[in-house]
């Protein structure tokens, strides 16, 4: 196993991450939240991206699956307010910062979105409410609370509750 990390991490992949100012374990963290919001691939650069600007400004992650993770529950479709009051140290909602290890095994793609993230200025993201798997991303709380509403009501509509 210690043969095959050696040959994953090389030179390259480890000056990527440094220059994200991670290291390769915090990439693997990162990697596995991404791997979870994600279910279009070409989405996860991008999404990556917002959980980086947001590190490095010091705001929290604010992931929902860490939310997920948190509970022991990956079969919630909706997070609900009170599920973001889990006392856990991998709740984001709650605590700044990477969780203190990974939230599933992270795959090689979300590992190379992470050390490839797209370089931007969103800060926020929501699913689309045609539920496409596809993002709205947004710059400000502002136009994500309207993207929010417009999934939220999707939700309410398809008597999505849980």
């Amino acid at each position: 196993m210690l043969k095959e990390y050696s040959k994953f991490w090389n030179e390259e992949r480890l000056a990527k991450a440094y220059s994200q100012k991670l290291s390769p374990v915090e990439v693997s963290i990162l990697a596995s939240i991404v791997d979870c919001e994600a279910i279009m691939s070409d989405e996860k650069p991008r999404i990556a991206g917002v959980y980086l600007n947001r590190l490095n400004r010091k705001i929290k992650l604010d992931a929902d699956p860490t939310i997920k993770f948190s509970l022991n529950d990956f079969t919630i479709t909706r997070i609900l307010t009170k599920q973001l009051q889990v006392e856990s140290p991998y709740n984001t909602y709650k605590h700044t910062g990477l969780p203190p290890g990974p939230i599933g095994c992270p795959t090689i793609n979300g590992i190379e979105a992470v050390l490839n993230a797209e370089k931007h200025d969103y800060l926020f993201f929501v699913a689309k409410p045609d539920f496409s798997g596809y993002h709205n991303f947004s710059r400000t709380l502002a136009e994500h609370n309207r993207y929010a509403l417009l999934y939220q009501k999707e939700l309410d509509k398809r008597k999505i509750f849980k």
